[in-house]
């Protein structure tokens, strides 16, 4: 039994064994599963980053690609700028500067042929490129002024060839300091290019003249020309120099007047980082149009040939003395300007045709085409005014000296020209300048050369300016060759008005409706206009149109429905005055005075035919009789019924014996109360006619789009006093006839009375809340509805009664039923 028993042991020792294995069998398998799932992550992840780096890769390639491409057209655009730069710095002048010379050589060669200038005398020249340096251009004149062999200040080495002025020169930059020193020596000089403000100073430059006009008159055109086109929005490129900002501060003056903004000023100059912020300002920039400003430097050349690249779908203007420069008229190899405006001078219709042959190269040029483009016209007249100056100071002098030429100025400003105009003018003007016109030229650019097409003219004459400019003459840079948008913000259409959102810059705005009675008929108006109070603005508050004019007239619907029951209720009156006359003898018409009945009758009827003053168009005649005549006529009503009540009273007191109003008893009390109460109320209709009558006025505000011809009370004080006089008859009346209700049968009228001046108070104390708060025709309205209102409730209270008994109860129409106590209630 013990070996069995060690023997199951054993086995079961063997079958917990199998247990752990089968449980860590189980572990294996389950870790087996977790790395199989980390493995498809880790698949995914590198599948993800595979694609990732390939993404990258494709993106560094395209960078790569820019930035080579860039570099390219970087070192393109760096070997232009040197070409440009090398060409700058040279002695050989442009071609169009060698026109200028050749032109100046041909006015030498004219003149000393003509015998009739200077006789006997031949005119020589030195001719020296100042190739746009300052420091160049003093060394030239001082070695013109010295002599050919050593320069020394103040001292002159040539025996022949007296010097007797300069001609030149072409840019301010070099011609102001050579007008400094000519100064000194008094020596005349006639520039054919400087545009600088400061050499109009006859102070400082009495010697100086010029066949161009200052930069004030460029400028104030450019200002033109961007107002024409709408171009408020505009950047301004100026030289890096004195020049260019004495100029910046004349363009910006013109273009406040225009109301023109700048949205910047960059300076141009050949600094790097100056360069870099130009391109990032044209690459973001909102406007379209730019300003040339300033003297003319290689800087501005190379600006110019790599405009494109900066901006392409930009305008430049440039300034007369850009246009002889020979890469922007001639075309240029990497040329920005597919579009641009240049002002260019030009004297009309001049027949300057001729050749001149050039001795060095053998080559015959026209001329005429050079007199018509840039400054040679103007090389040719400054050449033609000095010899014309030195040809009346010899004759006049006899011998031309040193000291006498210091004088050349004096006949300088004395030249007469003819030109086309039949009255001969100077030459030049006070401030030494010639006054001439400008074109206003289009540059297209065809596939190699740049083709200049006039668009308008400039011309500034005694008559004042006229500037003409043809938009559809011009070829714009864009596809649809529409005139290019350069503003801040958009146009402000007729209708609104500008209202500015920013401090800087006026330009810059929002635009607004105008308000109400305001119209703008202008597209971007600064402030509306109010229209005439007979006047007010359309839909679209581009035009003031004739208000509509509103009165209560006949062919009004409410007119018609009052004139109808006026009418009908008029009828009505006669239908009872009939009847009373038919029965006036009978007991119910002797009971209460019928004659005040009568005249009760009369009344009301003349207060129905009052509406008619009410309608139609107001006039003075009808505004003084409306509300007087109503007045009046109806307190003559009311002060009949207060004398009836009050006949009611002293007949019922008179019965007693022995009482003190039995005299009283009889017509003529009534007839004096009533007529006594009527003239107190015409006495105040009196005074108020008197002291301020109405009225007729046209009234323009109680609403905006129409005129209310409506009748001015004049008094107000007159209009409410007629109004309470009749309101104070009505209560008394009321209070007395309410007393004396209860009264014999034969006396109870005075119910009826009650009754119709409850009516009458109702209505008009109804009517003066809703007459204060209408306007227009609705208050006419307001008071014709009490007019018939009160009337027709006097009417029916009074008399309605008596006639149903006159008609349908004739049996009660005797003395003795009307006291029967059997007919008391009815009655």
């Amino acid at each position: 039994m013990g070996e069995i028993a060690g023997d199951l042991h054993r086995v079961a020792d063997s079958l917990a064994s199998s247990a752990q294995i089968t449980d860590g069998l189980q572990d294996v398998s389950g870790n087996c599963a977790a790395v199989v799932t980390c493995l498809s992550e880790l698949q995914a992840t590198t599948a993800n980053l595979v694609s990732e780096v390939q993404t990258l890769t494709v993106a560094v390639q395209a960078k790569t690609a820019v930035i080579q491409e860039e570099g390219r057209q970087r070192n393109r655009r760096h070997n232009h700028t040197r070409q440009l730069r090398m060409q700058a710095q040279t002695n050989l002048p442009y071609q169009q500067f060698h026109m200028n010379i050749y032109n100046f050589l041909y006015a030498l060669d004219k003149i000393n042929q003509n015998p009739y200038i200077l006789p006997n005398i031949t005119l020589g020249y030195h001719l020296i490129d100042s190739c746009l340096d300052t420091r160049r251009a003093v060394s030239s004149i001082l070695k013109i002024l010295s002599g050919p062999e050593k320069t020394v200040p103040n001292y002159t080495c040539t025996r022949h060839g007296k010097l007797a002025g300069v001609i030149g020169d072409h840019f301010s930059t070099t011609t102001i300091p050579i007008a400094q020193i000519l100064g000194l020596y008094k020596y005349t000089q006639i520039s054919y290019g400087s545009t600088d403000y400061t050499l109009s100073n006859r102070q400082e430059y009495p010697h100086v003249f010029r066949t161009v006009q200052n930069n004030h008159i460029y400028y104030s055109i450019v200002a033109e020309i961007l107002n024409v086109f709408g171009w408020t929005w505009v950047g301004i490129f100026v030289s890096d120099n004195d020049t260019g900002d004495e100029e910046l501060q004349i363009l910006k003056r013109y273009l406040a007047v225009q109301e023109i903004c700048s949205e910047f000023i960059l300076e141009v100059n050949s600094k790097e980082e100056s360069w870099f912020r130009m391109f990032v300002t044209l690459k973001n920039t909102y406007s379209r149009v730019g300003v040339l400003c300033g003297s003319f430097t290689v800087d501005f050349l190379i600006f110019l040939a790599h405009f494109e690249t900066m901006n392409n779908e930009g305008i430049i203007i440039l300034p007369p003395h850009y246009a002889s420069v020979d890469d922007l008229t001639n075309g240029m190899k990497t040329s920005a300007l597919q579009s641009e405006m240049a002002l260019l001078q030009n004297l009309y219709d001049n027949d300057l045709s001729f050749s001149y042959n050039d001795t060095i190269g053998g080559l015959i040029m026209t001329m005429k085409q050079y007199l018509s483009v840039g400054v040679s016209s103007r090389v040719y007249y400054a050449v033609e005014a000095m010899a014309k100056a030195l040809h009346d100071m010899n004759v006049q002098q006899k011998d031309i000296t040193k000291r006498k030429i210091n004088q050349l100025y004096h006949y300088i400003s004395k030249i007469i020209y003819t030109f086309d105009m039949s009255d001969s003018v100077p030459f030049f003007n006070d401030i030494g300048e010639f006054v001439y016109h400008y074109k206003i030229i289009n540059w297209v650019k065809d596939e190699f050369y740049f083709v200049p097409i006039d668009v308008g003219n400039y011309s500034l004459s005694a008559a004042g300016q006229q500037f003409y400019i043809d938009a559809q003459a011009i070829t714009w840079n864009k596809r649809d060759n529409k005139i290019p948008v350069s503003r801040c913000s958009e146009i402000c259409q007729p209708g609104t008005r500008k209202q500015s959102k920013s401090r800087i810059h006026s330009c810059c705005h929002d635009c607004v409706p105008c308000s109400e009675g305001e119209i703008s008929n202008t597209t971007d108006s600064k402030n509306c206009i109010r229209c005439l109070e007979e006047e007010w603005p359309n839909e679209k508050k581009d035009r003031c149109i004739p208000k509509l004019v509103e009165f209560l007239s006949y062919s009004d619907d409410m007119s018609t429905v009052f004139a109808s029951f006026s009418v009908l209720l008029c009828l009505v009156i006669l239908f009872i005055i009939g009847i009373f006359i038919s029965y006036v003898d009978t007991a119910i018409i002797k009971a209460n005075n019928r004659s005040l009945s009568f005249v009760l009758l009369v009344c009301i009827l003349l207060s129905f035919l009052c509406v008619f003053l009410f309608l139609g168009r107001p006039r003075d005649i009808t505004c003084t009789l409306r509300v007087t005549t109503f007045g009046t006529i109806f307190s003559l009503a009311v002060s009949c019924l207060l004398a009836k009540t009050i006949m009611v009273y002293i007949a019922f007191t008179a019965t007693k014996p022995g009482s003190y109003w039995r005299k009283w008893i009889g017509v003529t009390l009534p007839n004096f109360v009533a007529l006594l109460l009527t003239c107190a109320q015409g006495t105040i209709c009196l005074i108020w006619l008197s002291t301020s009558p109405p009225f007729s006025e046209m009234d323009t505000h109680s609403y905006q789009d129409k005129i209310v011809i409506q009748c001015n009370e004049g008094s107000v004080i007159g209009f409410y006093s007629v109004l309470g006089y009749m309101g104070f008859l009505a209560a008394v009346s009321f209070v007395l006839a309410f007393m004396v209700r209860t009264l014999p049968d034969s006396f109870n009228e005075a119910k009826y009375i009650t009754f119709s001046m409850l009516v009458f108070c109702s209505v008009w104390i109804s009517m003066i809340p809703a007459y204060l708060s209408t306007k227009g025709k609705y208050t006419v309205a307001v008071e014709i509805f009490a007019i018939l209102a009160s009337s027709a409730g006097l009417l029916s209270c009074i008399f309605f009664p008596k006639c149903f008994i006159i008609l349908f109860r004739p049996g009660l129409n005797t003395q003795t039923d009307l006291l029967s106590k059997k007919n008391r209630q009815f009655y």
